[in-house]
Formats: C-alpha cells, sequence, structure tokens
C-alpha cells in the first residue's frame, strides 16, 4: 500500500508551528511597544493591491518581475503587496487634509516577493514599518532613531550586539560634487560603495575603474569613505547627533560615509542597524528621510522619514545571541483533570470558574488514566494540575497537584480560585 504523500507548502512560505509562532509575537510584540513608547499609531493596509500602485513607483517589469501577481475573477490585474509605502502614500493622500500632522504610524504584517528563498530570504515575511510624516528636522529623523535603539534595547540587543549606523544624502551629494561625479554616474558610484564591504580591497579598486572612475576620484572616494568625522561639517548631522544625545541613545549610533541605501528614494538622513556578531554585518532594518511621498499618488508634497524591519532576518540574530524567550508549551498553567466520566461536568464546572476568576485554565477533553493526564501536563510545561475524583466532589474539595514540587493537597472548593492565584505567584 503506497504512503500517503503530504502535499508541500508552496516554495519560499513560511509555516508557523507554536514555536515559531511565539518567535514571531514576541519581535511583534517588541516592535509595538517600542512604536507605541513614542506614541505611534498602529495602521494597516490591504494585502492585495493593484499592479497599478507599484507599477507608479517602481516600474511595471521590475513589480512583475519581484511581485506574486495575478488576475482575479474580475479580470484586474492584481498583486500581493510586496511593500508597503506605495500603500501609506494612497491612504494618506485620500485624506491628507483631514489627517492631524505630524502623522506617527506603525505598521506589522505580512508581504511577498518572489525572490530565490535562501537563510536570512524568504518569499513570505512580516515586516515593520514605521513613519513620521510632515515635519522635516533632523530631531524627527533622530525620534525615528531612537525607535529602532528602543527596540534593540528591549530585545536585549546591546551596543557590542548590533548597531545603527547614519549618513546623510544630501552630504555625500555635495562631496560628490567636490569629487566632480556627474549626476548620472551617482547610481553606479552608490551601488559601488554598496560592494565595497563584500570585495577585497585590489578587486574594488579595479572594477571602479573599470566602472568608469578616474584614478583621482578613487582615491577621494576612498578618502571620503573613510573619513568618521565628516559629520562634524554638515549642520544636519550635527543636530541629530545632539537629539540622539538627548534622547539617550547615542552610544548605538554611529556615523558611516558607507551607508548608501536609497539613492532614488531616501532624500536627507539614512540609517542602518546591523548585526555585529557575525562575520558579515547583517542588516537588522534600514530607512531614512524621504521627500515626495505622494508625487505618484496625486496628493500634495509631503515628507517623512521612517524605517522597515524583516522578522526573518531579526528572528535569526536573536537566536543567534540566545535572546528569545524560552518557548512556553501553553499558555494555561492549571490543567483539569477528568478523573471519570461521571465527573465530567463537575470539571468542566471548576475550570468555568477558575476562567472567571482571572485564570488560565486547560481541561483534559475526556477521561483518561490520571497518570496519562499528569503526563500531558509535564510536556506542555503546566505548574499545577487540579483533581475532581468523587472524595473531592463529595466533600466539595478538590486535589491539587504542584507539578513543579510533586506536592499534593487538598483544598476546599471555595478556597480553590485564591489558593490557584497564591501558588502561580510563588506563594
Amino acid at each position: 500500500m503506497a504512503k500517503n504523500i503530504i502535499v508541500p507548502s508552496v516554495k519560499g512560505t513560511r509555516e508557523f508551528y507554536p514555536e515559531e509562532m511565539a518567535r514571531r509575537n514576541f519581535i511583534y510584540e517588541k516592535a509595538r511597544e517600542a512604536s507605541q513608547s513614542f506614541g505611534y499609531q498602529e495602521w494597516d493596509a490591504p494585502f492585495i493591491e493593484t499592479l497599478e500602485l507599484y507599477a507608479a513607483k517602481s516600474g511595471e517589469e521590475l513589480v512583475k518581475e519581484q511581485a506574486f501577481t495575478f488576475t482575479d475573477r474580475g479580470g484586474s490585474f492584481v498583486t500581493l503587496r510586496p511593500e508597503l509605502t506605495p500603500s501609506l502614500a494612497r491612504m494618506i493622500a485620500k485624506k491628507q487634509r483631514q489627517l492631524v500632522y505630524p502623522v506617527r504610524w506603525w505598521s506589522f504584517g505580512p508581504f511577498w516577493r518572489y525572490e530565490r528563498p535562501q537563510k536570512g530570504r524568504s518569499r513570505e515575511f512580516f515586516q515593520w514599518n514605521i513613519d513620521m510624516l510632515g515635519p522635516v528636522s533632523p530631531e524627527a529623523d533622530a525620534e525615528l532613531i531612537a525607535i529602532a535603539v528602543k527596540f534593540m534595547q528591549l530585545v536585549g540587543l546591546d551596543p557590542k550586539l548590533a548597531r545603527v549606523y547614519v549618513n546623510n544624502r544630501q552630504l555625500m551629494d555635495s562631496e560628490f560634487d567636490k569629487l566632480d561625479i556627474p549626476t548620472e554616474s551617482r547610481l553606479m558610484v552608490s551601488n559601488l560603495v554598496d560592494r565595497r564591504s563584500k570585495m577585497k580591497a585590489d578587486a574594488w579598486a579595479k572594477y571602479a575603474l573599470e566602472a568608469g572612475l578616474s584614478q583621482n576620484q578613487l582615491d577621494g572616494l576612498i578618502a571620503l569613505l573613510e573619513n568618521k568625522e565628516l559629520w562634524k561639517e554638515w549642520d544636519d548631522l550635527v543636530r541629530l547627533f545632539a537629539a540622539l544625545d538627548a534622547l539617550g541613545v547615542s552610544e548605538y549610533v554611529e556615523f558611516d560615509p558607507n551607508i548608501m541605501r536609497g539613492l532614488l528614494y531616501y532624500t536627507g538622513t539614512v540609517f542602518e542597524a546591523f548585526d555585529l556578531t557575525g562575520g558579515v554585518r547583517r542588516a537588522i532594518l534600514g530607512g531614512g528621510r524621504y521627500d515626495n511621498l505622494l508625487a505618484d499618488v496625486g496628493g500634495d508634497p509631503l515628507s517623512g522619514v521612517g524605517f522597515a524591519m524583516g522578522d526573518v532576518v531579526a528572528g535569526i540574530v536573536l537566536e543567534e545571541n540566545g535572546l528569545l524567550p524560552e518557548f512556553d508549551p501553553s499558555p494555561a498553567p492549571v490543567l483539569v483533570t477528568v478523573f471519570a466520566e461521571e465527573f465530567m461536568a463537575e470539571s468542566l464546572l471548576l475550570s468555568a470558574e477558575l476562567r472567571e476568576s482571572g485564570i488560565k485554565v486547560m481541561s483534559y477533553p475526556k477521561a483518561d488514566k490520571i497518570g496519562k493526564q499528569f503526563k500531558f501536563s509535564n510536556k506542555m510545561g503546566m505548574k499545577i494540575a487540579l483533581v475532581l475524583g468523587a472524595d473531592e466532589v463529595e466533600n466539595a474539595q478538590v486535589a491539587v497537584k504542584n507539578l513543579v514540587s510533586g506536592e499534593q493537597v487538598k483544598v476546599a472548593r471555595a478556597d480553590i480560585p485564591e489558593k490557584i492565584k497564591k501558588m502561580l505567584a510563588g506563594e
């Protein structure tokens, strides 16, 4: 007889068994805590959008290659959302004159991109997005960096484990002007800088010259990228670091002219947080200041600053550093056993009474050997098991077994809620 064949999941998607779900929820809860501690409101957008929304921002061909697109039954060409910014722009534009500025919004939800699955990257992922819209100031930029640091602190990533590196696009443009690097070559140079940490110095220099830089430009670019004091010459960065110091997070933040993200998108401050524990720096989150958020969706000009963090790399970094909380198999620390079929109603009644008193309780679903029920409760990491047998029902008592110490006592039925609460509190 042929074995049953289990239908596989779609390539690149993820299955969240309870332990993986606990990890995802931990990251969500810390992102939520960090966001709300600065007064940001939670929001979300549709998971399915029209292709036109993304084509307006990124180009239709690019979207078709990276997104999961399909035609719905009505004949419309739609896609699973690969990012959140276009939806943000549309929703802000729809109520632009009704909103209270600065808008402070955050979201945590699923996204899909048709990429080659590998460690740290899947086709389905969850992402934390957070933005402040309206004001244009280094202090607003500093607030977003401080939120990123707050998250790092909440999950236990100290400055030795992870750090935020900051640069400014306008500063770099002014330096490129000094090096006579034409505007049309700056995307190439930005990509070149991004490759620097991934290549040997000689190979990188050769690549730069082949890409079109002169030797003088290359020498100037290298000097620029190694100048860690350059920020002191740019007023916005001076103000930014002063604000970070006032916010108490400066030990987590460092200027780095090698941060060159988003030439076509970011217009001012840019930043990325990196894991420092591996052989190769891994980006945990990244963002910056952007202008003209609403330009492609018909709204009035509006500037913003924000960042995004995927849950995949964040989860790997936390796991490798032992910062994920120990998995608790059951959210209910108390099991109400079923001693015999005739006591099923009494057991269910007891569990209902305990829940009414605010205690999380699991009921065993059938009469079975008590030893088997105790074994189940131990495997589920529960702390207390309650038994209602003939003697206990007759005498209005409950047998209470401490699954940690093994001690078992009988307690008056009326006193059970208070007794359980004390035991769970360690009294």
